[in-house]
């Protein structure tokens, strides 16, 4: 120990250099250590990002080649479908027939034969049932006979199955058809009636098919239901009211009465001024209960009325209005006390409706034409047009919201939105002999927001509508606008499709000329939220020999690139082809 004091003492600086060497190897060593470390940890990442990357191009990989993406159908713009020696019926239906996501038209036509495309004729029997019991149509198979029968449920060989058919319908009948709405091709079609009074679609239970179906009323009174998928007789049902009656359109889905899992659907009929009710079962059209007259006097029609927890059905006469409750009406003809779920009798509507006579003594109103459903503020009022006026009622007090002279209306009001999310009624009135009025008024306040006289001959088809992204609509409407100064030429009007947009009040867009007789029009979206087209029916009227048939689906904005732009009122800065390029770039957009 003394020799190393000594030598410390006498060597300070190698003791202090050997200190320093010392340091430096085990900072060394550590760094050594600490480098391994992080060498090992940077190779695991190394690996870890490579495996990402390698599993991110398998994903790829896979959604670009071996998963196949949905193909989005390829619609065309414009497609046509003739019929020769045919006569159409004036209803169009639009439904997605082939679940492609696209709407398909659905209309009604009668002749001899179909298009040739099925080979059907009306003498083809028609399967009607399946059921394990008699509906009164057709004949019974025997035990193990072989039966075969036409459409898509093939042959069967089961004698618990009794299928019934109708031994075809005298020539010429009615076809009901569906076309496809992204080419015109005609999905399917057949025989369904020996005359159509009325066609509506839709219809979520019918029979025991899953999908929904078309439901054809004929004269004599028959009801038809039909797969909307495969275009199959579900079941046929006939009822005798003898001569010179009239069906209530449209018809109206009520719960199920009979309990057998399927909606039903209550009819009414006007005979000798008088309203008789039945209801028949949607799974086998066979009629539930006993028919039932009703205390409505005169010509009626009727709309529903489906409040937050009750149901009323609205009859109105020339002069009169009635009401009567879903339960009263299915209890009249049930024969027993009905109750259904989660639905109660409004206290102020019975409180205003006479329990003898059911007339609704609150409201007085004489000739009315129409009466319609209108959206204010999340529930529906009534709007009631007589010869001379438009009047609003609060379904929940009944009292009178706003009146309007409207003279004479023509069409049945139409709902749309002038206003961004504010509902408009566009009345069309007869202002003289072939000329008319279009307008276009607030539901809240029964303010007149745009109006357009026309030119427009008789049997003119009504407007339609079409939502579009900015929360308003573009109106479509038939007539012939002549310029200021101009009416008094007296010429026979011809028919023209004007587009109009509230952003552009000042502007109407000729789309199109029509020299042929339009049996029926309407608009719609054929996709969700795009593809806004407009069809049209034309040929010879029901009643008339047989002629040329055809179908034309054609797109919107096909029309509005080479329309004419007519200046309403004329501004400083008025460009033609900026208003088209404008309304051809319109969105449009579906509302729930």
């Amino acid at each position: 120990m003394d020799n190393k004091d000594s030598e410390a003492e006498i060597h300070p600086l190698k003791t202090e250099d050997v200190k320093a060497q010392e340091n430096h190897e085990n900072f060394v060593e550590r760094r050594i250590i600490k480098s391994s470390g992080l060498s090992r940890l940077s190779r695991w990442r190394t690996a870890a990002f490579f495996i990402s990357l390698f599993l991110c191009l398998i994903i790829v990989f896979a959604f670009s080649f071996i998963i196949p993406c949905p193909e989005r159908p390829v619609s065309e713009r414009t497609w046509f479908q003739y019929y020769n020696n045919a006569v159409p019926y004036p209803f169009l239906a639009m439904e997605d027939v082939n679940e492609d996501k696209v709407q398909d038209v659905l209309f009604a036509f009668k002749s001899s034969n179909g298009s040739g495309r099925f080979n059907t004729s009306c003498l083809d029997k028609v399967p009607v049932s399946e059921l394990g019991e008699k509906t009164g149509w057709g004949e019974e198979l025997g035990e193990s006979q072989l039966l075969v029968v036409q459409g898509s449920r093939g042959v069967h060989r089961d004698s618990s199955i009794r299928c019934l058919f109708s031994p075809g319908l005298p020539s010429p009948c009615a076809f009901i058809a569906a076309v496809s709405g992204t080419n015109g091709s005609v999905l399917w079609e057949g025989p369904a009636a020996e005359d159509v009074q009325w066609l509506q679609c839709g219809i979520q239970q019918l029979g025991t098919a899953k999908a929904p179906g078309c439901l054809v009323v004929e004269k004599p009174l028959s009801l038809t239901a039909v797969d909307l998928r495969t275009g199959e007789v579900l079941w046929r049902q006939s009822r005798d009211f003898g001569a010179n009656y009239t069906v209530l359109t449209p018809l109206s889905v009520i719960p199920d009465v009979d309990n057998d899992g399927v909606q039903d659907l209550i009819i009414f009929i006007t005979k000798e001024g008088q309203v008789k009710t039945f209801i028949c079962s949607g799974k086998t059209g066979q009629q539930i209960g006993s028919t039932d007259s009703l205390s409505v006097d005169g010509n009626a029609r009727y709309v529903r009325l489906n409040r937050r927890s009750s149901s009323y059905f609205l009859f109105y006469t020339e002069n009169s209005l009635y009401a009567y409750s879903l339960e009263d009406l299915c209890s009249a003809v049930v024969g027993t006390e009905v109750k259904f779920p989660n639905f109660q009798p409004d206290s102020h509507w019975e409180k205003h409706i006479d329990p003898a006579t059911h007339r609704l003594s609150l409201l007085s109103f004489g000739d009315i034409r129409y009466l319609t459903k209108v959206l204010v503020q999340s529930h529906d009022d009534i709007l009631v047009l007589s010869s001379e006026m438009a009047t609003l009622i609060n379904t929940k007090d009944l009292h009178t919201v706003w009146t309007l002279n409207v003279s004479r209306a023509l069409s049945e009001p139409l709902l749309g939105y002038y206003k961004p999310d504010v509902h408009g009624i566009v009345l069309e009135s007869e202002i003289g002999p072939n000329r008319k009025k279009v307008m276009i008024v607030e539901s809240g306040s029964g303010a007149v927001q745009w109006e357009l006289k026309l030119n427009s001959a008789a049997g003119s088809p009504g407007p339609a509508m079409l939502p579009t992204a900015d929360h308003r609509s573009a109106f479509l409407m038939w007539g012939d606008y002549q310029e200021p100064g101009n009416e008094t030429i007296h010429r026979a009007p011809l028919q023209k499709l004007y587009l109009f947009h509230p952003s552009y009040a000042n502007v109407l867009l000729e789309l199109r000329n029509s020299t042929d007789q339009i049996i029926a029009f309407t608009a719609a979206l054929f996709e969700r939220s795009r593809h806004a087209c407009y069809v049209l029916l034309r040929g010879p009227q029901p009643g008339e020999g047989p002629g040329p048939v055809s179908l034309m689906k054609r797109k919107l904005k096909e029309d509005v690139s080479v329309s004419r732009v007519i200046w309403l009122r004329r501004t400083d800065g008025d460009n033609e082809q900026h208003v088209r390029d404008r309304l051809y770039r319109m969105r449009f957009q579906s509302r729930d």
